[in-house]
């Protein structure tokens, strides 16, 4: 099912090269989550190689999407219940942080998440869930 405008999730813009068009929103959005974890690659990155290319993916990404959805009050809010739920799962909240802050984006601004971690964020509640096809060999 393809909606008019989703978020997509870390995951999503990493391997968006695995994707059709067709298994996309008609317009994607990122998160500025997003952005700061795809930031953090460059940094920790020890091979120059690596770290250019990361540093290059990250300027396609910025100019691909512009302007992220901001984390804001309304996605502050919206974390408290998205981490009683993961909570409510037995799961630690810092150790989804970014995905639980990605959620957060998702459910403030009421679009549909897209991922290829759908299980990430199955006990995240008020939230659309759209799983991307995995390749054959995940």
């Amino acid at each position: 099912m393809t909606h008019q405008t989703g978020l997509l999730d870390t995951s999503a813009v990493l391997r968006l090269w695995e994707l059709a068009a067709t298994d996309l929103p008609d317009s994607a959005v990122i998160s500025a989550i997003t952005l700061a974890e795809l930031s953090v690659g460059p940094l920790v990155a020890t091979d120059p190689q690596e770290q250019a290319a990361r540093l290059a993916q990250i300027q396609q990404v910025e100019a691909a999407y512009g302007e992220p959805l901001a984390f804001d009050t309304a996605a502050a809010r919206a974390f408290a219940q998205v981490a009683a739920d993961i909570r409510s799962a037995g799961q630690k909240t810092k150790a989804r942080a970014f995905d639980a802050l990605i959620a957060a984006t998702a459910k403030a601004s009421g679009l549909p998440l897209y991922t290829f971690n759908p299980r990430d964020f199955a006990a995240v509640t008020g939230i659309e869930v759209v799983p991307l096809p995995p390749k054959a060999d995940d």
